[in-house]
């Protein structure tokens, strides 16, 4: 939850910018609050970079007040959805259930979902990280497309805590979530605590697809240096 409209525009005036030199095959996506989505919108038009809502609701309208339907963000350009973030499943509801009509959701209206799995703290030191990955994943993709799918894999417990994930054994698992998919081509992400000075190792895990990134993307030219990793 940052940014108005007015500060989404200028984050693009400095990024943009930095995108120039970028390898044409990487995918981009800003994933913005509802309210600057349509700014942003027109104001990508021609670039490398795609748009993308941070949730989206599994039906096309009704009495569902404070939640935004497929059709509403199709219209306005957005081809990616997160579904499932840990911080939706941890303070307002998301149960694997809702997670897999969202998921659904987003693929009837043409957009491709992001799915978010992950552990927390307790859940890993209980040794319980591949029931848990493994349950998530289940029920969450139970009548899913995995063609037309990402995953990102976001260990709770690294997210904004200052611990850290080695990349080592987030490859580790991302390879683990990669052997339960029926489609192993699925890109599959890290998000926790991904930053500048880490991505580089990150990347050049051999299971890791992508970064989803969290506060690192909220200045320019530090989401630049994530994007143009080495």
């Amino acid at each position: 939850m940052y940014k108005t409209q007015g500060e989404a525009s200028e984050f693009l005036q400095g990024f943009l910018p930095e995108l120039e030199e970028t390898p044409s095959e990487r995918e981009v996506i800003l994933c913005a609050p509802f309210t600057s989505l349509g700014t942003l919108s027109k104001n990508l038009h021609g670039s490398l970079v795609q748009l993308g809502a941070q949730n989206i609701h599994w039906e096309a309208n009704g009495a569902f007040t404070g939640e935004i339907s497929g059709p509403m963000l199709q219209e306005i350009g957005v081809r990616y959805a997160i579904v499932g973030h840990s911080e939706r499943r941890q303070y307002f509801g998301e149960t694997d259930e809702t997670v897999n009509l969202r998921l659904k959701a987003a693929q009837n209206y043409g957009l491709i979902p992001i799915l978010c799995v992950g552990e927390t703290k307790q859940q890993r030191e209980a040794g319980e990280i591949e029931t848990i990955i493994n349950t998530q994943l289940e029920k969450g993709l139970d009548g899913v497309d995995q063609q037309h799918l990402v995953i990102a894999y976001e260990p709770i417990w690294a997210i904004g805590t200052g611990d850290t994930c080695e990349a080592t054994e987030a490859n580790r698992v991302i390879g683990l979530i990669r052997s339960c998919l029926t489609n192993p081509d699925v890109p599959i992400q890290y998000g926790g605590s991904v930053k500048p000075n880490n991505i580089d190792e990150i990347m050049a895990q051999p299971e890791i697809d992508g970064a989803l990134v969290g506060g690192a993307s909220l200045e320019a030219g530090s989401f630049a240096r994530i994007v143009n990793y080495q």
